[in-house]
């Protein structure tokens, strides 16, 4: 097998850097890490934790992007998070555990999905998210109510300086081509 390759790639958030790996991670989507304490079943993003000075991390199909806190040093970042997730991958530790549960995307109360929520779901799936990720984040579907559209942003998108600009010019505009009953896109 070929050995484990990273590299780094900046992101439009200053606090957040993308380190893209020549694995696959994940089949599809993202899997978002707030804290240490929701890795119990996930021991990439558990060890990745351990490197002084991340706050959060988002993994997805091939990369995991990382957000520092306050108080981290990119230097230290950019040298021991991409050596932990090599030694992980070279030792063929698990990236997740097999019972971990992926978050399922939202449903409405009743359980069903409109025909609306389909053709954005769609449209998240197949055009936004993808290019997204490509800058290291993600965005997930929250819910849609009167004409409002409530989006989760994950990973270098969350907090992001531009994530308002992303959501209103990028994410908006694209959404209402497809959807004309949508009003607005705001973040959760």
């Amino acid at each position: 097998m070929e050995a484990v390759s990273i590299h780094l790639e900046f992101t439009p958030n200053p606090n957040t850097l993308k380190f893209v790996v020549n694995r696959e991670l994940l089949p599809k989507g993202a899997a978002h890490f707030g804290s240490i304490d929701k890795t119990d079943q996930a021991p990439l993003a558990r060890a990745i934790f351990e490197v002084p000075g991340v706050q959060a991390l988002l993994i997805g199909t091939n990369f995991v992007t990382v957000t520092k806190s306050d108080d981290g040093d990119w230097d230290i970042l950019a040298e021991r998070v991409p050596l932990t997730i090599e030694r992980h991958l070279a030792d063929g530790k698990a990236v997740f555990s097999a019972d971990y549960a992926f978050e399922q995307p939202a449903a409405t109360a009743s359980g069903d999905v409109s025909e609306v929520e389909r053709k954005i779901k769609e449209v998240l799936d197949n055009d936004i998210r993808p290019a997204v990720a490509m800058d290291g984040g993600d965005i997930t579907f929250g819910k849609y109510e009167n004409g409002i559209v409530y989006l989760h942003l994950q990973g270098s998108c969350s907090h992001c300086p531009s994530s308002v600009a992303t959501l209103k010019m990028g994410v908006e505009t694209r959404l209402r081509e497809v959807v004309p009953e949508i009003k607005e896109v705001v973040q959760m």
